[in-house]
């Protein structure tokens, strides 16, 4: 058992939130008990986590996606208050960090993407220290795009978009660019980097285009497919650093 205090603590120092102007809070969104012994991640704060986590008897869950978006109607009611009533009922701490999340040079999820498929990283995606912007790399061994897909496919149990009609068939990737999650627009920071690739989590209609017209092959594996990873390396990290189990709680999202 550990005290939430100090896992915060950790947490703060570790993920540097306050290095972030984000989208959300970081840090605790909803308090619950002060002593730790179990803590279920997931990647988003949906109402099936929480009920997950209530029966395994968690104490504390941490989630990249959590609450309190800009735009976010601020009333606690319908799916909110639900949401909320849940947590508070059951005394259970929700933590969230999305940027630092996706940024740490170890534990972040791009860090992390690369690792899952066999990246090396190279630097970050216009600035060698922006990780939570994305990052440049390349593959161990030059592969075929349609090899390439099937190792996404196989890693992260998704079949990804790829958008490369365009290009030869037999054309070979060696170098590539990624950010998890929405960077569907970051494409255009790949084509400066002049890398063979570009993969990300979702695709906008005008993302088939950018591809096309800037002879890059596109690659859309998923929102959510994109960002398991590194809150698992996280809840792992807390778990190996304080007494307290963890466990990855996966509610599938075809995003």
């Amino acid at each position: 058992m550990e005290s939430l205090k100090n896992i915060v603590t950790e947490l703060e120092r570790l993920l540097e939130p306050e290095k972030f102007k984000d989208y959300a809070p970081n840090g605790i969104q909803v308090e619950g008990c002060e002593h730790i012994s179990k803590i279920v991640t997931g990647v988003t704060a949906s109402r099936a986590l929480i009920e997950q986590a209530i029966d395994c008897d968690a104490d504390l869950i941490l989630v990249h996606h959590g609450y309190f978006w800009p735009g976010e109607d601020p009333c606690v009611v319908g799916m909110k208050k639900k949401r909320l009533e849940l947590l508070i009922k059951n005394d259970i701490t929700l933590l969230a960090y999305h940027l630092p999340l996706d940024a740490h040079s170890v534990l972040g999820n791009n860090v992390q993407l690369a690792e899952k498929l066999g990246f090396e990283v190279e630097g970050g995606l216009g600035a060698i220290d922006d990780l939570a912007g994305g990052l440049v790399g390349r593959l161990m061994e030059p592969c075929s795009m349609e090899t390439l897909r099937a190792r996404i496919k196989q890693a992260l149990n998704r079949d990804p978009l790829m958008i490369s009609e365009h290009l030869p068939a037999d054309r070979l990737i060696s170098s590539i660019a990624w950010c998890s999650g929405a960077a569907q627009g970051f494409i255009t920071k790949a084509v400066a980097q002049g890398v063979d690739a570009y993969l990300t989590g979702e695709v906008s209609e005008q993302t088939v285009h950018e591809a096309k017209e800037n002879n890059i092959c596109f690659f859309s594996a998923g929102h959510h497919a994109t960002e398991r990873y590194g809150v698992q390396a996280v809840g792992e990290y807390l778990a190996n650093k304080f007494e307290v189990s963890h466990q990855y709680v996966e509610i599938d999202n075809p995003v």
